[in-house]
């Protein structure tokens, strides 16, 4: 077999161990592959003597308990990349409720050699990593406890969230603090609902369940520290066929999905245009570059598709008077409007 092939064995056998719910189309997706070849890449793991089943409650595969694997060796550059990941970012929490990974990670690096542990913490002590501020654990992590639970047993929460709108929940306006489509006040907030979470998400700054709003009936994005109550029930529900975080928010700029595919074109002038190509701010995104003087400003267009303008509106005026909306007119009038409220916060004072 080509490596290839042989890398690509490997590499099933570690997603099915790290965790259960590994189906066909997920791995085939996720190994770059077709699903015929995942299924003929099966049999031959279990040719193999690996017993690899398929589990009817986790709708997926997994390798029997009582089969373990070699030690893992690992080459320097792995282990730094993992210690660079667990220290900074798990040890100081700056993505909560990963510290358990960090605890991990010293277990691995016991089982290193001597001279690899050395080189490790040499290697380690001149990095830093810092990410976006993120929000606490303390006041939800039973919040993320439940969820955790509920996904693993398909068990449904009897819940309780308070909306961004009515102050009890922290932060107004959505797009403003890279929160999901969540509750509007109007929506009765503090009543209790069934809610049947499908997927955990960090993105940003903060945890997200992703999961059945029963009170509104459909898929809901919720903010794991906006909900006042969490109870769990023994009502059990199935996660669609297929569904996958990604195509939940399609085209949407972080987290909101608020309307429909829209083109965007933005101009930058020469002073940030640098700055705004070396970022991949969205996974539609273009960048033409205008010409240097005399015969163009040395700027850029930064063009995307997104699903709704809620959240861009606010990155846009984030760039100040270095960006300029070309389309859609409608939000070259958001920003010039939110841009004009801005500047009567302060007056025409000094």
């Amino acid at each position: 077999m080509s490596y290839t092939r042989v890398h690509r064995l490997l590499k099933i056998i570690s997603l099915i161990q790290s965790s259960r719910g590994w189906n066909a189309v997920q791995l085939a997706r996720e190994c770059e592959t077709s699903e015929r070849n995942i299924f003929r890449d099966l049999r031959e793991l279990g040719a193999a003597g690996i017993p690899v089943a398929y589990d009817e409650d986790a709708k997926g595969y997994r390798v029997a308990a009582h089969f373990f694997m070699p030690p893992v060796h690992l080459t320097v550059e792995e282990a730094l990349a993992l210690s660079a990941l667990c220290e900074h970012i798990s040890h100081h929490e700056q993505i909560p409720f990963l510290k358990p990974a960090w605890r991990a990670l010293h277990k691995i690096e016991s089982q290193l050699p001597g001279a690899m542990q050395d080189e490790l913490a040499q290697r380690a002590g001149g990095m830093t990593i810092r990410t976006a501020p993120a929000m606490l654990p303390d006041g939800c992590e039973d919040v993320y406890d439940h969820m955790q639970r509920a996904l693993a047993e398909r068990k449904a929460l009897r819940c309780k969230y308070e909306s961004a709108g009515n102050g009890l929940g922290g932060g107004g306006g959505g797009a403003a603090n890279g929160t999901c489509i969540g509750i509007a006040p109007s929506d009765h907030a503090d009543m209790p609902f069934e809610f049947r979470p499908y997927a955990l998400l960090f993105s940003v700054r903060a945890w997200y369940a992703i999961g059945h709003h029963g009170g509104r009936q459909e898929v809901r994005c919720l903010k794991l520290s906006r909900f006042s109550k969490v109870t769990a029930t023994e009502n059990r529900y199935e996660i669609p066929a297929g569904f996958d975080v990604q195509q939940h928010l399609g085209n949407a700029w972080r987290m909101i999905r608020d309307g429909e595919d829209v083109r965007v074109r933005v101009e930058f002038d020469a002073e940030f245009a640098q700055t705004v190509a070396d970022t991949q701010w969205h996974r539609t995104q273009e960048i033409d570059w205008h010409p240097p003087p005399p015969s163009g400003d040395g700027g850029c267009t930064f063009r995307c598709t997104v699903a709704g303008l809620s959240e861009i509106e606010w990155w846009v005026l984030s760039m100040g008077p270095h960006a300029k909306v070309i389309e859609p007119k409608e939000l070259a009038q958001r920003v010039k409007a939110l841009a004009r409220e801005t500047a009567e916060v302060y007056g025409s004072g000094d």
